[in-house]
């Protein structure tokens, strides 16, 4: 980062869904260059087939490399040379492949210090060619940092920050999972994005339980749980029952929610608000923040997505960046002792009243 001008990634996203429509809105206007210098990871012919076919303005400096980004300016970085077909609305495994190319791209480009900051335009799962598994930008994301299993996606809009110790896993699976080790993993994760990237210094977080009403897991697993992470120093506090909670509006008394599954998670939230749901993934090196809404196919090429959600994830991936530089700096250097002991290097109390003797 030079300066105060934050380099900001941005991927193109599936390439038959909204991606390049809300990129064109955003960048629409020129008060975003301010804070930041975009570089759109992407395939020119496909940003301009969207740009014709949606007749927008959109205007773009294409570059091969993120060290010939310049500021004040949207750059389109060229991650794809050969032909991407489009077929707007219609999820293949072209648009999809082009889409992870283009985040793995910027995932190089972060670890080698060109950019400062992540942001994906919606993407649905890839499925593998040689295993048949689906593999979202989160895992993607993980298995390129080295990190298999060591991130929490934090969900959040105005009136909620919550997180599932499962994610995003079908229920069956999700249940089968759920043990003290992993609620322990995923809370402290939780904490300590909280201190760093939304600098809470003491938060505050609430867990669900498994069950409607009390009964095995939560005692045999939330409630060993809790008192481990208490006598750790995580602030975490419960188990409450889900539907008690939201409904009483307990949620406004925690700095977070750490639910058990994701659609324990994600039903409060798209309640709460669901243009405004924003995805920040904490626990790996990199800061990553995008949009909640998928890349809704449904809309593509109509003219009518929303590009709010993209632009506060925009806004929030720098916020987090800052966040941490502001967090780290005096942790970087700590002061050495001031009062040296002889033959007494541990962290005793320096100045304790020294005993009377009679």
């Amino acid at each position: 980062m030079e300066g105060n001008k934050i380099r900001v990634a941005i991927t193109q996203g599936d390439t038959n869904g909204v991606g390049y429509e809300t990129i064109f809105k955003v960048f629409t206007e020129p008060t975003i260059l301010e804070l930041c210098t975009p570089i759109i990871y992407g395939s020119p012919k496909v940003a301009a087939y969207h740009r014709k076919s949606l007749d927008m303005q959109a205007n773009f400096a294409i570059i091969s490399r993120a060290e010939d980004a310049r500021d004040d300016r949207v750059n389109l970085l060229t991650c794809i040379e050969e032909e991407v077909k489009v077929e707007l609305g219609t999820p293949t495994k072209v648009s999809a492949a082009a889409a992870r190319k283009a985040l793995m791209r910027a995932l190089t480009d972060q670890s080698a210090g060109l950019v400062d900051a992540l942001v994906t335009a919606p993407t649905a799962p890839v499925t593998s060619s040689d295993k048949g598994e689906e593999t979202t930008d989160q895992r993607f994301m993980e298995h390129t940092c080295g990190q298999d299993g060591k991130s929490l996606v934090i969900h959040l809009n105005n009136a909620l920050r919550i997180a599932s110790v499962t994610g995003e896993k079908p229920l069956g699976d999700a249940l089968r999972e759920i043990r003290k080790e992993l609620i322990l993993e995923k809370a402290t994760i939780f904490a300590n994005s909280l201190r760093r990237d939304f600098r809470i210094s003491n938060p505050r977080i609430a867990l669900l339980q498994v069950n409607p009403q009390p009964g095995a897991e939560e005692e045999e697993i939330l409630q060993p749980a809790l008192a481990e992470l208490n006598n750790a120093g995580v602030g975490v506090y419960g188990p409450y029952a889900a539907d008690e909670f939201f409904s009483q509006y307990q949620h406004t008394l925690f700095d977070g929610t750490l639910a058990m599954y994701y659609e324990q998670a994600m039903t409060p939230l798209r309640m709460l608000g669901e243009e405004e749901r924003l995805m920040l993934t904490a626990g790996l090196p990199i800061v990553h923040a995008a949009p909640g809404n998928g890349p809704c196919f449904e809309k593509a090429g109509e003219g009518i997505a929303d590009e709010r959600s993209l632009r506060e994830a925009i806004y929030l991936a720098i916020d987090t960046l800052r966040h941490r530089m502001e967090y780290d700096e005096p942790l970087a250097n700590p002061l050495k002792k001031l009062y040296h002991e002889k033959r007494d290097e541990s962290e005793k109390v320096r100045f304790a009243i020294p005993k009377k003797h009679e």
